[in-house]
């Protein structure tokens, strides 16, 4: 992995880790707000997706979409939202997130304002299905990209 000085996913996974491979990972991010929060970070230092060969193009896709899956198949979300950004930090990383009617920012993106509280027990409900839908996710990413 090429490190890029002072950059935080270089330095460190960047969240709660869900799975490692050779080329990504998958981590579960600290939102507030926000408990199906999902990133798939590539684990060397790239800041364009195109930068990627295209068979890495695909690997980093595949994993993007099995994320999405797990979130639709065990927590049922309203949308979930994909976006590549890297504004803030150089190093690519995809955020696959669950949103919910009673987000507090739904519909709007989550980097917007709020319109409402959350509710703490809705949010304490898909908590709950982590465990779950991340244990489904490490057998799925196993299955479908260890070898790669």
């Amino acid at each position: 992995m090429t490190e890029a000085p002072a950059c935080p996913l270089c330095a460190a996974d960047g969240g709660t880790l869900v799975w490692r491979g050779a080329r990504l990972r998958v981590i579960r991010a600290q939102e507030a707000g926000f408990p199906a929060f999902y990133r798939v970070v590539w684990n060397a230092h790239v800041a364009e997706f195109s930068d990627l060969a295209e068979d890495e193009q695909a690997h980093c896709m595949r994993a993007v979409t099995l994320v999405e899956q797990a979130l639709r198949q065990h927590l049922a979300p309203a949308k979930v939202n994909l976006a590549a950004l890297g504004n803030m930090v150089p190093h690519l990383h995809w955020h696959v997130i669950a949103r919910f009617e009673w987000d507090s920012h739904f519909p709007s993106p989550v980097w917007a304002a709020a319109q409402r509280n959350s509710p703490a027990d809705q949010e304490a409900a898909v908590q709950a299905l982590l465990p779950a839908l991340e244990s489904a996710l490490r057998a799925r990413l196993d299955g479908a990209l260890a070898a790669a």
